[in-house]
């Protein structure tokens, strides 16, 4: 299969991209810069030179393919809203370039985006009333299922873990020792999911090939880790005291990354594994944080 992936030189698309390799598909990758595209051309991968600004780039690039795999996100956290928007205009470009094909279309998100407090399951959808506008992704996905695009979500864990990482955990190393401190809010036993980033690879190919139009999918390996668990190996890995703070102090420690430090978001990924085959291989978490070079 001919598949576009955008993101294709990040963190999570550069799994993707040599898992689709391994499976014998031909890919192209979006590139907006020249070290981007050397990248690229290097791993033996097409570049399509654009960005995710550049809508009738992306028409192109997934009208000239067979399939489409957006990974692609803007993480400037000052501009998250405009960003999330800027997401969701892309999406429904790679749809413009899709409609009328059949062709697959998998969208990434995350398991933030649905309601707290419990155990969230693929059958979910995103809480309206909560404030990452990150479910924009998903609306703009399910949109283009009424023009003939089989069309689908991956939520991702917060953590998506593994050598080369850097989102939420390295961000919680640099701020424990920012702070000399690893903390967490209150008791600690609000739980975060996570997957390693080539286990995620594996189900965003397992999507593209066989999955249906309309579904979401959990890249969720680990339902839900005790964020005190995830504190404590930080602290462990960093050689910094584990310190609880209460919640009115969070964003004095945290930052930006309070509200996803204080957030319960455990989530099931019994109907993913079971509709795809999906099965996690690779190391958990915390396994992870002390054998991927997080310390450094």
């Amino acid at each position: 299969m001919r598949v576009f992936v955008t993101g294709a030189t990040g963190f999570v698309g550069t799994a993707v991209v040599r898992e689709l390799l391994a499976a014998g598909h031909e890919v192209t990758g979006l590139a907006r810069s020249d070290a981007a595209a050397r990248a690229l051309e290097t791993a033996g991968v097409r570049v399509h030179r654009g960005a995710l600004e550049d809508a009738d780039g992306l028409r192109r690039a997934a009208a000239a393919s067979e399939g489409v795999i957006h990974t692609a996100f803007v993480h400037d956290f000052d501009r998250y809203v405009d960003n999330c928007r800027l997401d969701g205009l892309a999406v429904a470009a790679l749809g413009d370039g899709l409609a009328g094909s059949g062709h697959p279309l998998v969208v990434t998100s995350g398991t933030a985006v649905l309601a707290p407090g419990r155990v969230s399951t693929e059958d979910d959808r995103a809480d309206a009333q909560a404030p990452p506008p990150r479910a924009t992704s998903e609306r703009a996905a399910f949109a283009q299922v009424a023009r003939d695009v089989r069309a689908m979500v991956v939520r991702l864990a917060p953590s998506v873990h593994g050598e080369g990482d850097h989102g939420f955990v390295p961000a919680l190393i640099a701020i424990a020792r920012r702070h000399s401190a690893s903390a967490h809010v209150g008791d600690g036993t609000n739980r975060w999911p996570a997957v390693h980033r080539l286990d995620a690879a594996v189900l965003y190919r397992l999507a593209l090939e066989g999955g249906a139009a309309g579904a979401c999918y959990h890249g969720i390996a680990e339902e839900g880790i005790a964020f005190r668990d995830i504190a404590g190996a930080i602290a462990a890995g960093a050689g910094l005291p584990h310190v609880a703070v209460a919640t009115a102090d969070a964003t004095a420690h945290f930052g930006w990354i309070a509200a996803f430090a204080a957030r319960d978001t455990p989530a099931s990924s019994a109907r993913t594994r079971a509709d795809l085959g999906w099965t996690p291989r690779h190391a958990g978490l915390l396994e992870d944080l002390g054998s991927a070079g997080y310390f450094d």
